[in-house]
Formats: C-alpha cells, sequence, structure tokens
C-alpha cells in the first residue's frame, strides 16, 4: 500500500504540498491529474525517493520494486533488446547463473527464484514489449546509437514495463508514442497487476486504465474512484455543494451580524447580542470554491477558396527518386475536410505531411494547389524552432518585421497570450504555452489548411478540448496526426491509412481501427516463442547424478505447489459458476452479478498465469533432470 501522509514540499519560495495526504491501495490503477505546475512530477519523485519532502511521510515499502523511466536515453552499441533483458539486475544474474557451464550447489534455487520471475520467458517477454512499442525484429537486434532520442525513450519505457516493479510510475508515457503504440501501451497497462500511478493529459487514456483518480490541486489531494469522466462529474457536484453551502454560511453571517450590529448596544438586547457574536466567532468557516482557470483560444479565420485547395493524382514521394516512401497517392482535399492519418511510425505519414506543406517535393504524378493556399504546418520538432531568449511578440517581429506591433499582440491574444504573458522570454513559458506559441507562429497568415503532427504532447487536458474547439471553430481544413484518441474522434470525420507504401481511406471510425490494430498485436504476441539458451547435456558420473538429485527438490517442491495452487484456483472457478448458473441471483439490483463476474475475470487470469509457470516449472525440472 501507498501512503502519502500529510506531506509538504516546497520549491524556490512556492509551495507544491501543503499537508498533502493520499492512500492508494495495492494493485489500483491511479490517473494522477492536476492543472500544469501543480506538482504532479515532483510527486512522482517523492514518490520514488529522488527528493525528498521538507515534512511528511510517504511510506511505500520497499523502494527498489519503485519503478520508472529513465530520463537519460539509453546509448550506445547495446542493442534495445539486450538493453531491456539486463534492466532487472536480479533477473539478468539468475539468468546469467543458470545459463553458466560452472557447476553450483544452489541451481536448484535458481531455477526455483527463475520460475517466481517468469524468468524462463524473459526474452520472448522483452521482445513482445518492444514489438508492441514499434520495434520489429530487426530494430529489436540495432545498436541503440542509430535511434532517434524518442526511440531511446520507447526502449526506457519497455525497460520499466519488463522489471514489472510493485509501484510502476509512468510521467506522460505516451509523448514519444504514435497511435498504435500508444493503444498497444493502454491495453498492456489495463491489465497491470501490480499498483500503477500515470500522469497523463489524454482523457480517453484516463478513462480507460485507471481504477482511480488522484486529483492534485491547491497543495492538496483527493482521491476519486472511476476514470476521469467520473472524476470530473463528482468533483463538479462537489464544488456545487460546497458553493451552495458557503452561500448559506455567508447569508447566516451576513443575518447574525445585522443583529449584532443593531442590538450590541441596546441594554435588553446586549446579552442576546453577546451571544450571537460569539456564534460568529465559533461558526466553522466554509472555502469558497476558486474557479478554475481554463485555456482558450481562436484561430484566425481563413479567406476562402474554391475547392479543391490540392489534389494528388498518381502522386510518387519520398526522399530517393529510386524508392519511394509512398507511391500511387490519389487524394483531393478540400477546405471543409477533416482528415486523420492512420498508420504506423515510418509508414510515411510525416512524409505525406511535408510534401502537402510543400515542404517535399513530388517525385512523379500530378500535384495541383491553390494559387492562394497559405498552410500552417505543425511538426513534432516545432516548438524546438522557437528562439528561447525573445518573447512571444519578439519571435513573431522576427518572422513578419514589416507588422505592426499591436496586430501582432492581437494574434497573439487569441492564443492565450495577454500583455504579460507577450512579453514573456519564451524559455520561461510552460511547455503548453509554448505549444500554444507554435500554433500561433504557423497561424500568422491564416492559413486555409492546417496540418497539425502531433500537436497535443505538452498540452494539459483543459489546453486540449481548447484545441478541439478552436478546431471545431475553424474554417479551413485540417488534417491531423495524434496518439490522442479523444482529438482524432472530436476532430476527423475522414479517416486515411498510410500503409504499404501508398494511402487508403479507412473504412469505419476510430473505434474500429482500435479494433483492427488490438488484434493485431493479439496476433503476434500469440506467435512469439521463448529463446531459451541450450542447457550443456553432458552425462555426470552416478556419483554426481545423485547429487543433482538432491539439488532438484526445489524445483519439484515449485512444480507441486504451482499444481496445487491450480487445483484450487479452477476449484473457485467452479464455484462461481454454480453461483451465476442460479437465477435468483438476478433478481437483486445486478451488483451481485457484477462481483462475480469480475471475480470470475480475475480468476480467468490467475488460472492462467499459473498453468503457464507450472508448465515453465516442469520444463525447467525435465531439462534438469537431464543435466
Amino acid at each position: 500500500m501507498l501512503r502519502i501522509d500529510d506531506v509538504t514540499y516546497r520549491v524556490g519560495g512556492r509551495t507544491l504540498l501543503d499537508g498533502a495526504s493520499a492512500t492508494v491501495p495495492d494493485g489500483h490503477r491511479v490517473g494522477l491529474v492536476g492543472p500544469n505546475g501543480a506538482g504532479k512530477t515532483t510527486l512522482l519523485r517523492l514518490i520514488a525517493g529522488e527528493i525528498a519532502a521538507d515534512s511528511g511521510e510517504i511510506a511505500t515499502g520497499n523502494r527498489d520494486r519503485i519503478g520508472t523511466v529513465a530520463q537519460e536515453a539509453p546509448d550506445g552499441t547495446i542493442t534495445p533488446l539486450q538493453t531491456v533483458l539486463t534492466s532487472d539486475p536480479e533477473l539478468a544474474a539468475l539468468r546469467d547463473a543458470a545459463a553458466s557451464d560452472e557447476a553450483r550447489d544452489d541451481i536448484g534455487e535458481i531455477h526455483a527464484r527463475l520460475i517466481d520471475l517468469d524468468g524462463h520467458r524473459a526474452e520472448s517477454r522483452a521482445a513482445r514489449i518492444l514489438d508492441g512499442l514499434g520495434f520489429d525484429d530487426v530494430a529489436q537486434n540495432r545498436p541503440l546509437a542509430t535511434f532517434s532520442g524518442g526511440w531511446k525513450m520507447r526502449v526506457s519505457l519497455a525497460c520499466a514495463l519488463f522489471r514489472e516493479p510493485e509501484i510502476l510510475l509512468l510521467d506522460e508515457p505516451t509523448n514519444h508514442l504514435d497511435l498504435e503504440a500508444a493503444l498497444w501501451l493502454e491495453s498492456y497497462l489495463s491489465r497491470y497487476p501490480r499498483t500503477l500511478i500515470i500522469v497523463s493529459h489524454d482523457r480517453g487514456f484516463l478513462n480507460r486504465i485507471p481504477t482511480a483518480i488522484l486529483h492534485l490541486d491547491a497543495g492538496r489531494l483527493n482521491f476519486y474512484t472511476g476514470g476521469y469522466d467520473r472524476f470530473e462529474r463528482t468533483r463538479a457536484e462537489k464544488q456545487a455543494r460546497q458553493t451552495a453551502l458557503y452561500a448559506k454560511q455567508q447569508e447566516q453571517r451576513r443575518h447574525i451580524q445585522a443583529f449584532v450590529d443593531r442590538f450590541r448596544y441596546k441594554a435588553s438586547k446586549a446579552r442576546q447580542a453577546q451571544s450571537r457574536l460569539k456564534m460568529l466567532e465559533r461558526m466553522e468557516p466554509i472555502a469558497s470554491v476558486t474557479e478554475d482557470h481554463t485555456v482558450s483560444f481562436q484561430l484566425p479565420k481563413p479567406d476562402i477558396l474554391p475547392p479543391p485547395i490540392i489534389t494528388l493524382e498518381d502522386v510518387s514521394a519520398g526522399y530517393d527518386p529510386e524508392n519511394p516512401v509512398l507511391r500511387r497517392l490519389n487524394l483531393r482535399i478540400d477546405m471543409d475536410d477533416r482528415i486523420a492519418l492512420l498508420g504506423a511510425n515510418g509508414n510515411g505519414k510525416t512524409t505525406l505531411l511535408r510534401l502537402l506543406s510543400d515542404r517535399l517535393k513530388a517525385l512523379n504524378g500530378a500535384m495541383r494547389r491553390s494559387s492562394k493556399l497559405e498552410v500552417g504546418y505543425f511538426a513534432q520538432n516545432q516548438m524546438e524552432e522557437l528562439s528561447a531568449n525573445r518573447s512571444p511578440v519578439e519571435e513573431l517581429q522576427a518572422l513578419e518585421p514589416m507588422a505592426v506591433e499591436e496586430k501582432l499582440r492581437s494574434h497573439l491574444g487569441r492564443f492565450g497570450f495577454p500583455q504579460g504573458k507577450a512579453d514573456t522570454k519564451i524559455s520561461s513559458l510552460s511547455g503548453g504555452e509554448k505549444a500554444r506559441l507554435a500554433l500561433a507562429v504557423i497561424c500568422r497568415r491564416r492559413p486555409q489548411l492546417l496540418l497539425l503532427d502531433e500537436p497535443t504532447n505538452h498540452l494539459d487536458i483543459d489546453a486540449r478540448q481548447a484545441l478541439i474547439q478552436a478546431l471545431a471553430e475553424y474554417e479551413g481544413a485540417v488534417i491531423v496526426v495524434s496518439h490522442d484518441m479523444h482529438l482524432v474522434e472530436a476532430t476527423a470525420d475522414r479517416l486515411i491509412l498510410v500503409e504499404g507504401g501508398t494511402i487508403a481511406p479507412f473504412d469505419g471510425d476510430v473505434s474500429d481501427y482500435r479494433k483492427r490494430l488490438l488484434e493485431q498485436r493479439r496476433a503476434t504476441v500469440g506467435d512469439a516463442s521463448p529463446r531459451s539458451k541450450p542447457i550443456d547435456d553432458k552425462k555426470p558420473d552416478r556419483r554426481s547424478r545423485a547429487e543433482a538429485r538432491a539439488k532438484l527438490a526445489p524445483l519439484r517442491k515449485a512444480a507441486e505447489a504451482l499444481e496445487a495452487q491450480l487445483e484450487k484456483l479452477a476449484a473457485e472457478r467452479a464455484r462461481i459458476d454454480v453461483k451465476l448458473a442460479d437465477p435468483a441471483l438476478y433478481d437483486g439490483d445486478g451488483a451481485g452479478v457484477a462481483d462475480l463476474t469480475k471475480a470470475a475475470a480475475d480468476l480467468d487470469r490467475a488460472i492462467a498465469r499459473t498453468e503457464d509457470a507450472w508448465l515453465q516449472a516442469q520444463d525447467a525440472l525435465e531439462r534438469a533432470e537431464q543435466v
């Protein structure tokens, strides 16, 4: 159990946590939410023991079993698969010991511990995790030095997942992922068997994974059961009740104070006035509800152009005429189009956006575009192009030196930059503010087409909702690439699949695409097989075999214990089936049915895990007997 007890933490004269307390039961998946700058990342670091609280206590049990994603990406000649396999020191040492030719007295204990840690499937499990995050067999065995920073961070995430710590702490884990990898991660985390605390600004992610929400605001923590939508409803209801109670108390105070002011100097009423004055002093004040700061911005209205604004006919695109990334591109874009590009990383989504933005010329085919077309292209590295030492208004002045300053300030105001923020150094802006400034930069010439490549990576939930609203009101065309399914669902009415070196309309909605990807992932996982190192089968002499049999006792005991546990679980599952078959169970409100159904599902997973462990134990025992 994770217990946060009256924790206070200050940094730079600012109090981030002020007597914060919360309890997270074992096995809960918790979404940690709160305004930007509230201290969510700081709280994760406190839980991990990376920094110490000014006061209070955080009880986590064994800190060695707390897992985080390393902030420094791995590098060098080691491969992603090797990196993941060596990320759990105990498991790596056990696997090395089990694979060694050296005779050991504790070989039975080593194999028993490997079974406990699922060590005999370590390589296949690591490969499946990497595959889910987008690394195929070839990529898994390439040197890390050949990957970009984003892909290296995926390896760091894979290491954290592979270790399966008792408490897993994840801070915006989808930031370096495409939609396909994010969907796999969502599926993986929704089945995480231990405690998970995740910071995310993806509303869909926070609805489908957590069993509870931990809200950090004004230095305090509040625990809510359910996903993000339920949290929002519950909190809104709580705030409404508090507002009503505050108004009622204020009215009571005004009424009592009026009586005191009127009669406190009148002899016949002085005692009553004093009594009411003491009542006022004893009255516990109810805090007023502070309105949350909401982000809003408005995209500029473009000049209307006759359709189509872009057409592609049998176009090929790429960087090598002999080997195009995309072929046979046929596409028409009108100003009222709302398109989302789907497809795994490396399939050519960014290549298509660069082609449409005129940053990449067509290799062949016919591409026509309106002569007056302005395109706003938000690339994944857009924020990196901002000058840290400039203010937002200076950034726009550098790009538009002939523009009137007041016009530039008015444009920044549409993106949530009032006078003060417009003059703040970009280096002092938050990630979300920099993302909004990058949007302001690409929209400065009122584009008729917006190309957005992962625009929400640094936006919080409120800012993402503001972007969705702004895009809904925008009168130009939008083409978006995003791992945020909520943004895609709310923004796009056309889905185009980039796959197999070309593009094609996707027949279905985002939910259909999600199902398709999950089915593909399940098929891939089902084909994975362990890749254990062979064990030396040299025949020892009779005496050595007798000693070896004695050493097999722990392995045999582990296999027998797993078999007994399997029988126990199967018996419990049979009892639940009997209860579910009872017609009387369905006469009530359905709560009992839901509880039994959940228990049955939990047992099915436990039976599958135990059966798999038992098979591994039997296999390890048989191989050890051959030594």
